[in-house]
Formats: C-alpha cells, sequence, structure tokens
C-alpha cells in the first residue's frame, strides 16, 4: 500500500518539505525564531530599509501577516520600525544589532540544516536537485507565480 503513495511527486515533495521544515525548525529553537521570522530577517537585511507592505510583498504575504510577524520580531528585540520620514503612513523596518546577529546564526543553523538534509547526496546532485526545484518553482504554474496557502508562505527557508 505505501508504495502507492512512494511513487508520487506530490506525497514525496510534501514529505520531504515537512521532514526539512521540521529539522529546521528544530535548529532555529535555540534563537527563538521559526523559520518564517528567519526569511522575514532575511528580507529585511538584503533591502534595508524596507517597509512592511514591501516586506510582505517579497515574501508573498498578506499585509495582517505581516504585521503579526513584525510585531513578534519587534518583541524580541530583532527588529524596530519607525515612521517612514517620506510617506508617513508607511513603516519602515529595520534590524536591529541583536536581530543581525540572530541573522547570522540563524543562517548559520540553516545551513548546516541543509547540509544534513542533502547528506545523502553528492555534491553534484545537491546542485542538480536544488537547480531542478528552483525551475519548478519558478516556471511551473501561472506566470504570476504559484499561489501560496497560509503554511506554505515564509518557509522557504526553513
Amino acid at each position: 500500500m505505501a508504495d502507492l503513495l512512494t511513487s508520487r511527486l506530490g506525497y514525496l515533495l510534501k514529505h520531504a518539505q515537512l521532514n526539512f521544515a521540521a529539522s529546521g525548525a528544530r535548529a532555529l529553537e535555540p534563537l527563538g525564531i521559526s523559520g518564517r521570522q528567519l526569511a522575514v530577517l532575511i528580507v529585511l537585511d538584503a533591502a534595508e530599509p524596507l517597509s512592511q507592505l514591501d516586506a510582505a510583498r517579497e515574501l508573498g504575504v498578506d499585509r495582517t501577516t505581516m504585521v503579526a510577524l513584525v510585531d513578534e520580531l519587534e518583541a524580541k528585540g530583532l527588529v524596530e520600525r519607525h515612521r517612514s520620514p517620506e510617506d508617513r503612513r508607511k513603516n519602515i523596518v529595520g534590524l536591529t544589532a541583536h536581530g543581525k546577529k540572530t541573522l547570522a546564526e540563524g543562517e548559520r543553523l540553516h545551513k548546516e540544516t541543509e547540509n544534513t538534509f542533502l547528506a545523502e547526496l553528492t555534491p553534484i546532485e545537491s546542485e542538480l536537485f536544488l537547480r531542478i526545484l528552483k525551475k519548478l518553482a519558478t516556471d511551473a504554474g501561472a506566470a504570476d507565480g504559484p499561489s501560496q496557502t497560509e503554511d506554505d508562505r515564509g518557509e522557504q527557508h526553513e
């Protein structure tokens, strides 16, 4: 019976992602952040200063979800927000020094998790696997990109 499912692409992709997400969550536990929160830190670090709305667009999450994520990160002292001097309706979000340190450690832990997850593959297989996944993730589906469910958003780094 199990062979009926383990030969199906959707089943395999889902379970591989669930295994990877669980490993990523365990790795990030000591930092007190989730994979979604790490994704927010990565986006904010890459494009500081960034408005909450622009960060939400980059992550593919709605405005309400982004506010909740920023609230959580702000409560942990990882980000700070202030009004944009150009447009007082916008909140600009940036990393604190503690946020930058947490990001660096989170990225290190994430890389270790990736390496462990891909350990059964040769370096060439790992590179090919990642290239194929990237192609499928960006080329498959509608021209405007894949649709995300609430569970999928921000999980890229888990």
